[in-house]
């Protein structure tokens, strides 16, 4: 397919600066925003039926005219259906910090530690112009927080060397608390990262740090659904995909097949196979939160069915077409036009039923982005 195939009209304002809220505006004037993961407006594609729901349905069967939220997706899905989800921890990535002599500021985001000895991290820099091998960079006017340039790596990329004396733990919570939630551009853009993204910009099962950047639907997920769908019998297996910047790089070529995604390193362990493999045995459906955990499942699918174990590194580009192996249901998000996660989801729903559920989401005016709304995907 070519990359012009994904290129549509998204009004900015459908591109959701916060995750799903109820907003307040106390006595003093400031506004106070009370967030409600689950509580998103939810679509239904099913891809074998062409048919799209957005409403919730009346004792009959018929539309109402209120949406469906996320919570609703329970309702499609029976006992001892599996869910697979992404248990990648995000870090405060995004730092800024000045030049030495010219006090220029400096946004340094960290990608990845590569030596914990010698305090080596692979990091953007912004603006790369102006940054250069031996080079300081200072991030605490209070603090001992140094860093040196020592090495580019690509135009924006360098190699930074902090010097700061301690044990390693030590030094990475100094480092982090001088970090901010590693919002994508699209949003910090419009409005600075605060202090209460560094929660809502993290799922409530994380646990294995390394991502910079959200799984982002996976962050629907409230305690309260999880406890609901616990109840009514649902699976829940785990898989680690340390999302980075790539799904964001702009596909600078029209002939998809010559795009080269950005590795991620990914783990699925025996325990998350047996839960995911027994479940598809025995006829369960199988769904896989957001396109991170599809394409860590797409990796390690054997071609029996099932799913391997697998600890490494993937660059796995999903685009249609694509028989997936292993899921039959598949939740993403709205993303932007030209996307890879937009390509993703067109290769599991079918490129012209999900070009019209984009469609209807623009006319209805959900939500775009990793705070957006989403949609449900579904084999039938």
């Amino acid at each position: 397919m070519k990359l012009s195939q994904f290129k549509f009209k998204l009004p900015e304002e459908l591109v959701a600066l916060y995750p799903p809220h109820r907003a307040f505006t106390n006595e003093d004037g400031t506004t106070e925003r009370v967030y409600n993961r689950d509580q998103c407006r939810l679509m239904v594609l099913h891809r074998k039926s062409q048919k799209i729901e957005l409403f919730k349905k009346d004792a009959e069967g018929k539309d109402t005219d209120e949406y469906m939220t996320f919570r609703d997706l329970c309702n499609y899905f029976d006992e001892g259906d599996t869910f697979i989800f992404n248990d990648t921890k995000v870090f405060p990535a995004r730092l800024f910090g000045t030049k030495e002599k010219t006090d220029a500021k400096i946004e340094v985001f960290l990608l990845r530690e590569l030596n914990q000895e010698l305090r080596l991290w692979d990091v953007l820099v912004e603006p790369a112009r102006k940054i250069r091998i031996g080079n300081k960079l200072f991030f605490d006017e209070e603090g001992p927080m140094v860093a040196e340039v020592i090495d580019n790596t690509t135009s924006r990329g360098r190699t930074l060397r902090f010097l700061y004396d301690c044990p390693h733990d030590e030094f990475k919570q100094e480092l982090f608390a001088l970090g901010q939630a590693p919002l994508p551009r699209y949003i910090v853009d419009k409005r600075p990262a605060e202090p209460e993204d560094m929660e809502n910009f993290q799922t409530i099962f994380a646990k294995n740090e390394g991502a910079v950047t959200a799984p982002s639907t996976n962050l629907h997920f409230s305690r309260q659904l999880m406890k609901m769908m616990e109840i009514r019998g649902f699976g829940f297996a785990y898989v680690t995909v340390h999302c980075g910047l790539g799904s964001f790089d702009p596909i600078e070529v029209e002939d998809l097949t010559k795009h080269k995604m950005n590795s991620e390193q990914m783990q699925i362990t025996a325990e998350a196979c047996k839960i995911v493999n027994d479940a598809k045995l025995a006829g369960h459906r199988i769904c896989a939160v957001g396109v991170s955990t599809a394409r860590a499942t797409e990796t390690a699918v054997g071609t029996d069915g099932l799913l391997k174990e697998y600890e490494g590194w993937t660059n796995k580009f999903i685009f249609p077409p694509y028989d997936f192996g292993l899921s039959n249901a598949l939740i993403t998000n709205f993303y932007h036009p030209e996307s890879t996660m937009m390509m993703a989801t067109a290769a599991f729903g079918g490129y012209e039923l999900v070009c019209e559920a984009y469609d209807l989401a623009v006319k209805h005016q959900l939500k775009f982005g990793c705070y957006g709304d989403a949609l449900l995907m579904l084999d039938d």
